[in-house]
């Protein structure tokens, strides 16, 4: 087996090249012996020869932590015995930032007599902007194969499989160059190739200068999360009704086919009052995904991490935490993992502090579920928008608020760190999003989100259907072992206007965050499937469920930490068990207040 070893500068396309080269069909694995992910997947001309991609780095002299170990495990894979080729990623607009890194692995590699290519990515922006790149002289400056490629289109990945899975060692002009000649190399290099790619700088700067302006790009950046927010209560509404559709049609045809009795119960309100009240939010995880990979591909997400700099530093932040915040708002997981680019430990672990807080992806379902009891659908400001997105995107601006004053507290109340590291972010090129990509990648995380999601909610379904049926066949749900348990914490949440019902489904929802809509379904499956086929919307709403409750319902979700996944990850990547378990009932402890006043003032009036 040959392994392939892909290494570039940060923002070069490495990993997108990667997605290529592997068909879309990569694993995220802990490379032994290190602490940092490495993405590994089998090439897709090749199934043989497995593609590592090594976390970005400028050069081999490491000025962070995290640039130490990815740099340490190069290095390993370079020592290793085993046959493997080594691609360099330059990005073709700007070889500058990634040329001394380029000749510095080239010289190791010809060390561990291992062959050395270049893959020069990004050749589709120079193509759009009408620019050309002297290939053979850079060729002749580099004395190793360049290819060009665009990890974007495709354009030249096959040639580029075919030339990693030929290369052989051949002698490198860079095999005994110490550092202090490469730099001067790499320089020169640049000086020779590079202006082409300034005046790309130059053009896109001019569009920064309204995107980055005081004024324009605060009103900008207003907009366009503005309609990210409205985008995934709207977009996804006629994916949403397919699903249920779907949903309703599937389970119209097959419960019949079941014998009565406790199969066709099971089928019926288990299964798809469970599971299908689940699976009717998928869409929004999409719509969700979909637009953050967007904003990603297009160059605008650094900016606005840029913008979001300033602000955030006053809340013990900074800007390279926006990433992982809106990443919160897909899942926690990664968003956790993206906070390990973090240069300092306090901004890391304040980071931490607020990720939990974001409106994760998890929690979208208990939101839409109540905003549709407690909202009308209807619109405002003359049909532009919802009323139903409105209040999704308060409740996104209220986690998001609450995250930054928890960390502006906790950064109060946490160790300082002194000096402070300078703040710099690379902003890579506008381009328009390559669109497929995306969209694939949005499915698999939505079908990660089912996958994940899905044993938990069905085992937790089944418990839930089994404590309802029994003793006495689901007659008196009342009477059910369900409800005695629903009494033991019934106390907790009745200050705030929740019976046994939502103090089951909140217990059950510490599992996944998204399994408390799940088990909502199947209790009221249960408890009206005979007489009322009525989605779970309406079943909440004729429980009497008032808005005070509703409200207090979201504010607790709000707060409340999230499931026991991310506080495992917490405690593996903090290295402390017990800032997770600190954080845990902190947040907990929280929640229940704040749900409890909300609760209160609104019942007011």
């Amino acid at each position: 087996m040959k392994n392939v070893l892909l290494v570039g500068a940060p923002n070069s396309g490495k990993s997108a090249l990667f997605n290529r080269l592997t068909g879309l069909k990569h694993k995220v694995a802990n490379y032994p012996g290190i602490t940092i992910d490495v993405g590994s997947g089998a090439l897709r001309s090749d199934t043989r020869a497995q593609v590592w991609d090594f976390p970005g780095t400028y050069s081999l002299n490491a000025i962070s932590g995290e640039e130490e170990v990815a740099i340490d495990a190069l290095r390993s894979a370079l020592a290793d015995e085993r046959p493997a080729v080594v691609a360099m990623v330059l990005d073709a607009t700007r070889l500058e930032k990634g040329l001394t890194y380029c000749l510095q692995v080239a010289r190791e590699a010809a060390r561990s007599k291992k062959p050395f290519l270049v893959l020069l990515n990004m050749m589709d922006i120079l193509e759009h902007n009408e620019l050309a790149l002297d290939l053979d002289g850079l060729r002749a400056s580099l004395g190793v194969p360049v290819l060009p490629v665009s990890a974007r289109t495709g354009n030249g990945v096959e040639a580029a499989e075919a030339a990693l899975l030929s290369a052989s060692a051949a002698q490198s002009p860079w095999a005994d160059t110490p550092d202090a000649l490469i730099e001067g190399s790499a320089q020169q290099i640049a000086d020779r190739f590079v202006p082409q790619g300034e005046l790309l700088v130059r053009r896109q700067a001019k569009i920064d200068t309204w995107l980055l302006g005081t004024a324009s790009g605060g009103v900008a950046f207003v907009v366009i999360m503005t309609l990210f927010f409205q985008a995934i209560f709207t977009w996804s509404a006629p994916l949403m009704d397919g699903v249920e559709a779907f949903i309703l049609g599937l389970g119209a045809w097959l419960v019949p086919l079941v014998p009565e009795g406790i199969f066709a119960d099971f089928f019926e309100d288990a299964v798809f009052g469970g599971l299908g009240a689940f699976l009717v939010f998928v869409p929004q995880i999409f719509v969700l995904t979909l637009i953050i990979g967007a904003l990603e591909d297009s160059g605008y997400l650094a900016r606005a991490a840029l913008i979001c700099h300033r602000p955030l530093s006053y809340f013990g932040l900074s800007g390279k935490s926006f990433v992982p915040l809106l990443s919160g708002v897909a899942c926690a997981i990664p968003a956790i993992y993206a906070a390990r680019t973090m240069s300092s430990r306090q901004e890391r672990l304040m980071t931490y502090v607020a990720i939990p807080l974001m409106p994760c992806s998890a929690r979208l379902p208990v939101y839409a579920l109540l905003i549709t009891v407690l909202i009308p659908n209807t619109t405002a400001f003359g049909g532009l928008v919802g009323w139903q997105g409105l209040v999704m995107s308060g409740i996104y601006f209220f986690g998001i608020v609450s995250a930054l004053l928890v960390a502006s507290v906790a950064s109060r109340l946490g160790e300082s760190e002194s000096p402070k590291q300078a703040f710099i972010l690379e902003l890579p090129a506008y381009r328009t999003p390559n669109i497929l990509p995306i969209i694939h990648a949005s499915v698999n995380r939505a079908a990660h989100f089912i996958q994940k999601a899905g044993s938990i909610i069905f085992t937790v379904t089944v418990v839930v259907w089994f404590l309802g049926y029994f003793p006495n066949g689901g007659e008196d749900l009342s009477a059910s072992w369900l409800a005695v348990l629903g009494t033991w914490i019934q106390p907790v949440f009745e200050p705030l206007g929740l019976d046994w019902r939502y103090g089951v489904a909140i217990l059950a929802s510490f599992l996944a965050r998204e399994v408390f809509v799940g088990t909502l379904g199947t209790i009221f499956g249960i408890e009206n499937a005979d007489d009322d086929p009525a989605p779970l919307a309406e079943r909440i709403t004729e429980s009497g469920l008032t808005v005070a409750s509703g409200a207090a319902l979201v504010v607790f979700f709000t707060i409340a930490l999230q499931c026991v996944s991310t506080v495992a990850l917490l405690a593996r990547e903090s290295k402390s068990t017990g800032f997770a378990m600190r954080l845990l009932l902190s947040y907990l402890v929280l929640a229940w207040i704040a749900a409890f006043a909300v609760h209160g003032v609104i019942s007011l009036f």
